[in-house]
């Protein structure tokens, strides 16, 4: 089976090389890899190392470096659909970094009759300090990045969503390409028409790869504000794309603003009540999280990190929803 493995990439040169090696790395016969990178007008040694990848492995099936003039991921992702010539098709990130019998095992799975699989993807951080390792625990915990099974369920069963996942080209000849006007919630629209076609998702544990994780808080920060924002414009296109799980941090925004106004013009009882349910909740997920890692005294800020996230990440969200509302451009 030829598989077409994708990346898109903008000034990713700090981590493209180690996501790359991994490929080089695999146990799949390479003559039936073909790659396609595409550079998303990067600034940086992105396309250069892209060169020199293809330059020096011409063991592949094919490679192709391509160019999304557009920018944005759902861009670049069709600029590669269009080049693809396999009857498997796998996305992965920049960012990412995978275990050498990747490509086989979500192989193994389509021959078995699957038509989209992946498996648990696993966030890591670049380097082993205690406030990189504060700051993964943050986002790896059920309070800071949600509930999707992919992130920590390990048995293999149907999901709604992967990441890294790999789909048989039909998948896309029959559902059609990314939404162009969706610049980070790509996925969820496209995963969304592709249930709507009764495709299902299945999760192998025998399927591993990492996500890397943003290295400092303002990172963390800008990411959640910019998913948040990109949920509330995709309102505008696909209102049953999401679970109402990706808008409790609205939520507990709104609720936050009005029971401030509330205890200033009324009543206290409302800041008082919505302070201690989510300090409740913060505590438990601060347990949870470092049940398995033993105590530091850094892991104390888990939850002012988390809280500062869902700010973000909430106000995103309703920028992102007037800005669907009030601008055409969208």
């Amino acid at each position: 089976m030829i598989v077409s493995f994708i990346i898109v990439a903008y000034n990713s040169e700090k981590y493209i090389d180690n996501c790359l090696d991994c490929l080089k790395k695999q146990n799949y016969d390479h003559k039936k890899i073909e790659v396609i990178l595409v550079d998303s007008k990067s600034d940086d040694l992105t396309k250069t190392k892209m060169i020199e990848f293809k330059n020096k492995n011409a063991d592949f099936y094919n490679i192709y470096i391509l160019d999304n003039l557009k920018k944005t991921l759902p861009c670049g992702w069709n600029v590669a659909l269009e080049k693809t010539t396999g009857e498997a098709i796998l996305r992965v990130d920049a960012h990412s970094t995978f275990e050498k019998d990747f490509i086989k095992q979500n192989v193994e799975e389509l021959q078995k009759g699957e038509n989209i699989v992946g498996g648990h993807r696993v966030s890591v951080c670049d380097q082993n300090n205690s406030w990189q390792n504060t700051l993964l625990l943050a986002e790896k915990s059920l309070f800071g990045s949600g509930i999707a099974k992919y992130r920590r369920q390990e048995k293999r069963e149907y999901v709604n969503t992967l990441a890294h996942a790999m789909y048989r080209k039909k998948v896309f000849d029959d559902v059609g390409k990314y939404n162009e006007k969706l610049a980070r919630t790509e996925d969820n629209e496209m995963h969304y028409r592709m249930r709507q076609k009764g495709y299902k998702f299945l999760l192998s544990p025998n399927i591993i790869s990492y996500h890397h994780a943003r290295n400092t808080l303002f990172g963390m920060i800008k990411q959640k504000f910019e998913n948040g924002k990109w949920i509330g414009i995709t309102l505008k296109y696909c209102p049953k794309c999401f679970s109402v799980y990706h808008f409790i941090p609205m939520l507990f925004v709104i609720g936050l603003i009005f029971s401030i106004i509330m205890a200033f013009s009324v009543t206290p009882v409302f800041l008082i009540l919505i302070s201690i349910l989510y300090i409740l909740f913060n505590i438990l997920n601060l347990i949870l999280s470092i049940k398995n890692e033993g105590f530091k005294l850094l892991y104390l800020l888990i939850p002012f990190i988390i809280f500062i996230l869902h700010l973000s990440y909430g106000i995103g969200t309703l920028v992102g929803i007037e800005k669907a509302l009030l601008d055409k451009r969208v």
